[in-house]
């Protein structure tokens, strides 16, 4: 039975094989390699890594049908999960540092890797992601300060991980062809991050600032602080800057002494 993307999934299956190879050498794996593959769809990259031979292989496939036929495609050789990404309980899953491959679904990516830099114990769970996101995300995942795609999701992928692109893919690469290119991108968690007690307050911080990015950012301070001058001098910032201007490492303290207040 031939099985059709589904477009409420946001599948679009990686075809060409040279950037199939390209992305399994990326993941620099070898016979006590820990793999997660997210999407693996009709089993394309998941074929690749297997050659690998790694020690450990568990693929998470939220499609009931491509799930059944991968694992009738590869029989016992990984460990197939028909579950959703977004829910998955990772702690209780991974027992040693895993090297995570994912064709990512256009609609949720942003919300996958949200979800992942959430982890309290990120970098003791993962040791490399190689992810493929629609190439508009991906600019926002890298993008420098002061750049117009600079934003939230910039500073929170700073937060905890070290990031690079790593190549864009033209459509014609997968089936069905997407409308829009896409973007491999490479990441590592860091070892030592900014310490909060609680994320949603960088999370709260960079969203009332960036729902306001136009605007000069003595205004998100005062919707954020009762005393913003006291913050403002505090910190040394230029109230008339807007929040593109400001870097990932300002955002980290403004986001601390909202913490300190008690807020969340």
């Amino acid at each position: 039975m031939k099985i059709l993307p589904k477009k409420s999934l946001g599948q679009n299956f990686i075809l060409d094989r040279n950037i199939i190879n390209q992305i399994v050498e990326l993941g620099n794996l070898n016979n006590e390699s820990f793999v997660v593959e997210i999407g693996p769809g009709t089993g394309n990259l998941t074929n690749e890594i297997l050659k690998k031979n790694p020690k450990k292989f568990y693929a998470i496939e939220k499609d009931k049908d491509l799930y059944l036929s991968l694992k009738k495609k590869f029989d016992k050789k990984i460990n197939f999960l028909n579950e959703d990404v977004l829910k998955v309980d990772w702690t209780s899953l991974i027992d040693e540092q895993c090297i995570v491959f994912g064709n990512l679904p256009y609609n949720i990516s942003a919300k996958i890797l949200i979800n992942w830099i959430r982890l309290n114990n990120l970098n003791y769970l993962f040791k490399r992601f190689i992810l493929m996101f629609q190439k508009e995300v991906a600019d926002r995942i890298v993008a420098e300060v002061n750049s117009s795609k600079y934003g939230r999701l910039t500073i929170l992928t700073e937060w905890k991980l070290n990031v690079k692109k790593i190549m864009d893919i033209n459509p014609e690469c997968f089936y069905p062809k997407p409308k829009v290119k896409s973007s491999v991108l490479y990441f590592e968690p860091k070892n030592n991050y900014f310490n909060f007690k609680n994320s949603k307050n960088l999370e709260k911080v960079t969203d009332i600032f960036f729902q306001n990015k136009r605007k000069m950012i003595k205004k998100p301070i005062n919707i954020l602080f009762e005393d913003a001058r006291k913050i403002i001098k505090k910190l040394n910032l230029d109230e008339k800057c807007r929040p593109q201007n400001l870097d990932s490492k300002t955002f980290f303290k403004i986001s601390k002494e909202y913490e300190n207040k008690g807020f969340l």
